[in-house]
């Protein structure tokens, strides 16, 4: 997301954007530093008309399926900027059995994978997600909305929350879940791309626990859910980060406005 800014400072020119038509972005980007965060639930909803950047989310709530208005809310970002996506994450491997996509077989920095929970399936299903949100998500939505977009210029976001399926009730689950981000975090990585983890302290606590700093995810910058304002917003940019290697680059904060709740999101 670039350098840390004071988020004081950009709190006090702090102006909500007024919306435009659905699916569009009307106008300049603010100069306040403000941007939004949009998906699924605002499909046919007007988007913010008046920000600073839009960040998308790639999948429909679930890491196995795409966002539907996908590629017009891409094309409303790309028209402020930059575009930054963020995709959902999980781990089923405690649930295998139940679902089509664990993996059997593959290499993995943890070793074969022979269609277990542990670390080596994990990855390789991590690893596979990400591929299939660029593939067969992220640029055919593109395309059909003539955006034009090259994955390793785009800035990835891994939503890790706990309305997703993960492995839990041990050291050893968390482990897992966190070698599947580290699945997605080296693909993604591996195009050029930075790559930053979403969440919240307390999500990230239960999901993940202690990244050790041999972790691929141990450098990336966080952006932190779970402020109601901005103040609480501008307190999150001085909390600790998700991993001790990286920095808290994004604070996101919820509003209603006309009815609708709307993702802010605070540079730090």
């Amino acid at each position: 997301m670039g350098a840390r800014r004071g988020a004081l400072a950009v709190l006090a020119g702090l102006v909500v954007g007024a919306l435009g038509a659905p699916g569009t972005a009307a106008a300049a980007p603010a100069d306040d530093g403000i941007g939004y965060d949009v998906s699924y639930p605002q499909c046919d909803q007007p988007l913010p008309a008046v920000a600073s950047f839009g960040v998308v989310g790639v999948n429909g709530g679930l890491a196995t399926t795409v966002n539907p208005c996908l590629g017009e809310q891409l094309a409303w970002s790309a028209a402020l900027g930059p575009v930054q996506v963020y995709v959902n994450t999980a781990n089923p491997g405690q649930q295998r059995d139940a679902v089509s996509t664990w993996p059997s077989s593959g290499d993995s920095p943890y070793g074969v994978c022979d269609g277990g929970p542990g670390p080596a399936c994990s990855y390789v299903y991590g690893r596979t997600r990400a591929a299939v949100d660029i593939h067969a998500f992220l640029l055919p939505a593109a395309a059909r909305a003539g955006v034009p977009l090259v994955p390793a210029e785009l800035t990835w976001w891994l939503d890790v929350e706990t309305e997703n399926t993960w492995q839990t009730g041990s050291a050893a689950a968390q482990a897992a879940n966190r070698a599947t981000l580290e699945g997605m975090a080296d693909y993604l990585a591996a195009t050029g791309a930075p790559v930053g983890l979403y969440s919240s302290g307390q999500q990230w606590a239960q999901i993940v626990g202690w990244v050790p700093p041999g972790s691929s995810l141990h450098e990336l910058d966080s952006w932190l859910a779970g402020a109601s304002d901005p103040v609480g917003a501008a307190q999150l940019c001085s909390s600790a980060s998700l991993t001790a290697g990286g920095d808290v680059v994004l604070a996101q904060f919820v509003t209603e406005l006309d009815g609708r709740l709307l993702d802010h999101d605070l540079p730090c």
